[in-house]
């Protein structure tokens, strides 16, 4: 399985970007889809994810702000994100679970700076 993200950047506190990530490969067993993000020092933590069946879950510190989504068909995932606050800046992973995340894509900057 290969993912590849895309969509990060730099924004302004309060600004909105969204994320996108691609599936490819032998997808067939992917139950779940997610994001985590990373910051230097700090383990990756798990911002959202969604499954096959469209059960999403959040970290509390986006729930409100984010939105994650899933297009089965075109096998991409995506997340919005509102009202983007300064410690939302991490390296943002997409991740695929078939039991445990057992793939990922690389990542992508979010800097959300004034």
């Amino acid at each position: 399985v290969q993912l590849q993200a895309y969509g990060g950047g730099l924004v302004q506190p309060g600004g909105s970007l969204r994320l996108s990530c691609a599936a490819s490969g032998r997808i067939f067993n992917i139950n779940t889809l997610g994001w985590y993000r990373q910051t230097p020092g700090k383990q990756r933590e798990l911002v959202a994810a969604i499954t096959s069946g469209g059960s999403t879950n959040y970290a509390d510190s986006v729930k409100g702000r984010f939105t994650i989504s899933r297009d089965n068909a075109k096998n991409m995932v995506y997340l919005q994100m509102n009202n983007l606050k300064p410690e939302d800046t991490a390296v943002y992973y997409c991740g695929a679970a078939a039991v445990a995340w057992e793939y990922w894509g690389q990542g992508t900057q979010v800097t959300v700076s004034s």
